[in-house]
């Protein structure tokens, strides 16, 4: 019986990177459909869940994604609400590739030292891929505070993670250079999750800061976010910190982000949001030591 994975994407046109890493990951046929909110998905749950029998609903799945992480989110929830007893199947979510991002980033910072205890700043964290780096850090035991240029949208960015999440983490404005320095000035972590292209500490910022023990950027794109770093950083050392680059741990990412798709045809009632995608990344790190 062949594996049908159905992508249902919150923008217009099914990303062709998530369907391209579907087959991969081992589905037989993707099915992408662009624009589904929770308000027009149902008919296509339905198709998804009413077919075939229950012991052979494992070889159905859905995967979730999309631009928008809480439009995601939003469908994320409206599907499971329509599964009942019999009648579901497996289904992830990773809007933006935020969930396989964050976790494969954060996965390769514990393979590197431990983050319990330590305090950790997420740069340009309000976006996706920050909010769930920051937390991941927290549900990990450190203390986290995510920068912006804009103080409410930090805020906000900390309620969301709240709310979602149930950790705790702290807003703080950072518009230039200097200030984005002062901000990592005592941490032991750095994480810069901005927008592709702009640079947001430069080598003097951190080079000679004996606080820092690790930093990860997830930008691959020229200037990338920490600069005298390197995109293809593996767990490098430079000036007595770990480094790891968007490519270093984007190796992981897509591992992971297959090893997922993969794990949806082996039953029909998995479940991957952030929790469970970060657990399976954890694991796959430490087989890997």
């Amino acid at each position: 019986m062949k594996k049908l994975l159905f992508q249902f994407d919150t923008d217009i046109y099914p990303s062709v990177f998530d369907t391209v890493v579907a087959y991969d990951g081992g589905a037989d046929r993707v099915t992408g459909f662009g624009s589904i909110t929770p308000e027009n998905v149902t008919p296509l749950i339905e198709g998804a869940i009413f077919t075939r029998s229950p012991k052979e609903k494992k070889n159905t799945a859905i995967f979730v994604g999309g631009s928008d992480m809480k439009a995601g989110q939003r469908l994320f929830t409206t599907i499971q609400k329509h599964f009942f007893p019999d009648f579901q199947v497996s289904v992830m979510l990773d809007s933006n590739g935020s969930n396989t991002t964050a976790a494969a980033g954060v996965a390769k910072l514990l393979s590197s030292s431990t983050v319990s205890g330590k305090k950790a700043v997420v740069l340009a964290g309000t976006g996706p891929v920050g909010q769930r780096v920051a937390a991941m850090l927290a549900m990990e035991g450190a203390n986290v505070t995510i920068t912006s240029r804009e103080f409410d949208r930090a805020e906000q960015a900390c309620q969301q993670i709240k709310k979602r999440f149930g950790v705790i983490v702290s807003p703080l404005i950072a518009k230039t250079h200097e200030q984005r320095a002062e901000a990592i000035k005592n941490a032991q972590i750095v994480f810069a999750t901005g927008a592709a292209g702009i640079e947001l500490i430069a080598p003097e910022h951190w080079q000679n800061n004996d606080t820092i023990e690790m930093m990860a950027d997830a930008n691959a794109t020229p200037p990338i976010g920490i600069g005298g770093t390197d995109m293809m950083d593996k767990g490098q050392h430079r000036y007595g910190k770990i480094i790891w680059g968007a490519i270093g741990f984007g190796t992981l990412k897509l591992t992971l982000h297959r090893h997922c798709i993969s794990q949806l045809f082996e039953d029909n009632k998995l479940i991957l949001d952030a929790e469970e995608i970060f657990g399976i990344a954890k694991s796959m790190t430490l087989e890997n030591h």
